[in-house]
């Protein structure tokens, strides 16, 4: 079947893991103070983990707000379970310098996620870009067409303005969190993953609303075109499905039309 081939897709899931005051959290639509808490995130992490998780997304929320740190409790997090298993880390939250991006990156994690940075530090971001390659991923925070900032309280500048300096830049992935849909459970932004996906050719990991198991089959759809992986966060907290039926969903052997060989 040559090009044309129905190939099978494989969606990665990161289970998010916010930590606040030392506690594992869920925000509605990023805002400081609204926030369920979930206890120790240890806890939550093992959780995933039991579950068949290979990624989690860990987000020290106090250090995003600049409130504060959680390095400790997230290094605890890191080093208790990659002791016990192979789970790799994706680190979020108050990257925004060579001291805050060395502290990240001496937690364990596999690679860290950067977004306020990428808005109000281009140049220092390219720097980074250019020397850890594939352990910086970079966060778009998106509300319509528009960046958001730090907390997503300010407004930065356009998003495909921004994606192609930093493609030109050399990056290696996306964290593209559609601002409107965090936390909501309405479901994710599919017209926003496929304008980035078709200005980019590098991996986007989607971040917020997944809400059912349809929307994770739907995302998978779009493995295709960009799409490498999923974070999911509020729709496992309250039990909407469970993670191993989400990874079931997402490790689907069904072919796919219209993917791309």
């Amino acid at each position: 079947m040559g090009m044309e081939e129905k190939i099978a897709s494989r969606l990665e899931l990161l289970p998010a893991v916010d930590v606040a005051g030392g506690q594992a959290v869920q925000l509605v639509q990023g805002k400081a103070g609204s926030g369920k808490v979930f206890g120790d995130p240890v806890t939550a992490a093992t959780r995933w983990a039991e579950a068949g998780a290979e990624w989690i997304h860990l987000v020290d929320l106090d250090a995003a707000f600049g409130r504060g740190s959680n390095a400790e409790v997230i290094g605890r997090v890191i080093t208790e379970i990659s002791a016990i298993s192979g789970l790799k880390f994706e680190l979020s939250g108050g990257i925004r310098d060579d001291a805050s991006l060395e502290r990240a990156l001496a937690t364990g994690c596999r690679r860290v996620n950067i977004g306020t940075a990428a808005l109000e530090r281009p140049e220092w971001c390219e720097e980074v870009i250019r020397t850890y390659g594939d352990r910086v991923a970079i966060g778009l925070d998106v509300r319509g067409e528009t960046l958001a900032a730090r907390g997503w309280t300010t407004e930065g500048g356009n998003v495909f303005e921004t994606l192609a300096g930093l493609d030109a830049a050399g990056c290696e992935r996306y964290v593209v969190t559609d601002v409107n849909s965090d936390g909501m459970l309405k479901g994710p932004n599919y017209d926003l993953l496929r304008a980035i996906c078709a200005r980019t050719d590098k991996p986007v990991v989607a971040s917020g609303g997944i809400t059912t198991l349809d929307d994770i089959a739907a995302l998978r759809e779009l493995v295709g075109i960009g799409v490498e992986g999923a974070i999911i966060g509020t729709a496992l907290y309250v039990g909407n499905f469970t993670l191993a039926d989400a990874l079931k969903t997402a490790r689907s052997p069904e072919p796919v039309e219209g993917a791309q060989a």
